[in-house]
């Protein structure tokens, strides 16, 4: 049996969690095997976030995400990649109902997308799930601060963290979820500060997004740093690219030319014989 070349060998958990205090985790998100195929070379940690629902869904918020909708795109996701761990968002109501549940609903995930973990959002409320679902060999990445399925019971987006109260409740969050078995969490919307203490308290990575350079990593909606939502750029991102210009202009090109009967050409066509 042939030995498995170290360039495709596929990113672990463990290759994770070793990161800690090292060598920063890369982390996007992806949502299709073209992107996927793209962001693969480049990145630790392919995240299937249930922020497709605003970004591909055009969804006001990711409530109305639904199980079906982060197996189709999860596995979209990992057959376009070889290298990064794959990881999928648990949606809104898939596991706040019991443990039981959570564990069949997080298996069916890992079994019918071949994602290596899934990602809960909570903290201290939902340590007993994560620990339920780590204890049978489920892979939980926890996510605390802002939570954007609690967006309504959090008074809608805003940091995390202000205040003394609010600040020693999300580090309490934050070592119960690692307590309970998570190998890292995403830490977001959260005040340095904070993020800081989290950061050096918890043994886990912690993975950022609106959460200082501190943590053990970081994680952006890719299609944010792709600018293809020119209308709008979070505070905590940095554009990396403005690819919405160019598509306009492709596709306004693509119209004039077939509105000038210019496209198809004489080489796009097929001649009889």
């Amino acid at each position: 049996m042939s030995a498995v070349h170290p360039a495709t060998r596929r990113l672990t958990v463990r290759d994770i969690q070793a990161r800690k205090g090292a060598e920063p985790v890369v982390c996007l998100t992806a949502y299709s095997t073209p992107m996927a195929r793209l962001l693969d070379p480049h990145v630790d940690l392919l995240l299937v976030g249930d922020s497709l629902g605003m970004v591909l869904y055009g969804l006001p918020t990711t409530l109305g995400v639904t199980l079906e909708m982060m197996i189709a795109h999860g596995q979209a996701v990992v057959r376009g990649s070889t290298r990064a761990l794959v990881v999928v968002d648990m949606p809104f109501g898939s596991v706040q109902e019991s443990p039981a549940l959570a564990f069949r609903n997080a298996a069916r995930v890992l079994a019918e997308t071949g994602a290596a973990a899934v990602k809960i959002e909570g903290g201290r409320e939902m340590a007993e799930t994560i620990a339920f679902l780590a204890a049978r060999g489920v892979p939980v990445m926890g996510h605390v601060g802002l939570r954007p399925q609690m967006v309504h019971a959090m008074g809608g987006f805003r940091a995390q963290g202000r205040g003394d109260a609010e600040a020693e409740a999300l580090v309490e969050d934050a070592c119960a979820v690692a307590e309970a078995g998570a190998f890292a969490m995403v830490v977001e919307g959260t005040v340095v500060d904070v993020a800081t203490r989290v950061t050096k308290t918890v043994p886990v990575p912690t993975i950022g997004i609106g959460a200082s350079v501190a943590c053990d990593g970081q994680v952006l909606v890719t299609e944010d740093v792709l600018g293809l939502f020119p209308d709008f750029t979070p505070r905590f991102v940095r554009r990396y690219a403005d690819l919405a210009v160019p598509i306009e202009d492709a596709a306004a090109a693509y119209a004039a030319d077939v509105r000038a009967r210019r496209f198809p050409g004489p080489e796009h066509i097929f001649a009889a014989k």
